[in-house]
């Protein structure tokens, strides 16, 4: 079944200790779909401007990514300038040009109505709102936040919760959301304010999945060298809501099966810059990644009988 995304799409200005990039593909619906392509039909609405590039346009097109919400408006495109510390945990945004995304209104089409699987990216509550009432009747509606919209549009964000099937943040933005320190006690609170599930990324340390039926920790998969940790977050969103439209239910056992399979795509993305891996990475690399995953988790102690 096809996933509609609400996102960014842009470029992208990033430094870490392994070097820099300037202008590199980005932008949350961007790496969001690149993900979401290998389980599911992908359909991204976002607004680029005409300084866009016809080969990163290009770029996603041949991934079978529905483009036709792309909407091209006459100015700059969004813009995004950070730099990481030697503790990728850390990082400074520099610069944030909305450009012609701030007056982004975005009208579906009558078919991605009808979709039933939707993800939110991290835009304003607001915004979200305003396209969650264009679906008819969504099985799964999934959304991130950030500390921003915490900070700043709180109530549309509360408001907006009550609809949502899974909710993702980080793990600083459940605290801030809470005012819960402890994570277990953050991530029942969440899901005691409308969500039916709770998804808290942790980058390096993990996933912490939450619901009525109880909570489940994934570890992230060990990357020997991380290289960009920009998008992993929406590369897990992508290949979490992708693998739920391949499945078509949303249940505990498959929320969790796609925990893992979000942590093993978010893997790839940080191996490289921007999206250069994502560009050339394979269903094969994931598989046999995913298989590795089994088996790092997989505990199966001797027999042991009490003396």
């Amino acid at each position: 079944m096809s996933i509609v995304v609400v996102g960014t799409v842009g470029y992208d200005d990033v430094e870490t200790t392994r070097g820099a990039v300037r202008d590199a593909l980005g932008g949350s619906a961007a790496y969001f779909a690149l993900a979401a392509r290998f389980f599911s039909p992908v359909s991204i609405v976002a607004a680029v401007g005409s300084d866009f590039s016809s080969d990163d346009h290009r770029l996603l097109a041949e991934r079978a990514i529905d483009l036709r919400g792309l909407e091209r408006h006459e100015g700059r495109t969004f813009r995004w300038k950070a730099r990481y510390h030697a503790d990728m945990n850390r990082r400074e945004t520099l610069s944030l040009e909305l450009n012609v995304f701030a007056r982004f209104s975005p009208t579906l089409l009558p078919d991605q109505r009808r979709s039933d699987y939707l993800f939110l990216a991290n835009v304003s509550p607001e915004l979200q709102t305003r396209v969650l009432k264009q679906v008819a009747s969504p099985k799964v509606v999934g959304a991130d936040t950030m500390n921003h919209w915490i900070e700043n549009e709180r109530e549309g964000l509360l408001r907006l919760m009550k609809q949502l099937t899974i909710l993702m943040l980080n793990d600083d933005e459940a605290r801030m959301l809470t005012g819960e320190h402890n994570l277990a006690k953050a991530g029942r609170a969440l899901v005691k304010m409308g969500p039916q599930a709770v998804v808290i990324k942790r980058g390096e340390a993990g996933v912490l999945h939450f619901s009525e039926a109880g909570v489940f920790a994934a570890p992230a998969y060990p990357v020997e060298e991380v290289v960009d940790p920009t998008g992993a977050g929406d590369t897990f969103a992508g290949a979490f809501m992708g693998y739920i439209a391949r499945m078509g239910k949303v249940n505990e056992a498959v929320r969790r099966a796609a925990v893992v399979y979000g942590n093993v795509v978010a893997s790839f993305v940080v191996e490289s810059f921007s999206l250069q891996r994502m560009s050339a990475l394979s269903w094969e690399d994931i598989a046999e990644r995913h298989r590795a995953y089994n088996e790092l988790t997989d505990s199966q102690p001797p027999r042991w009988t009490s003396p």
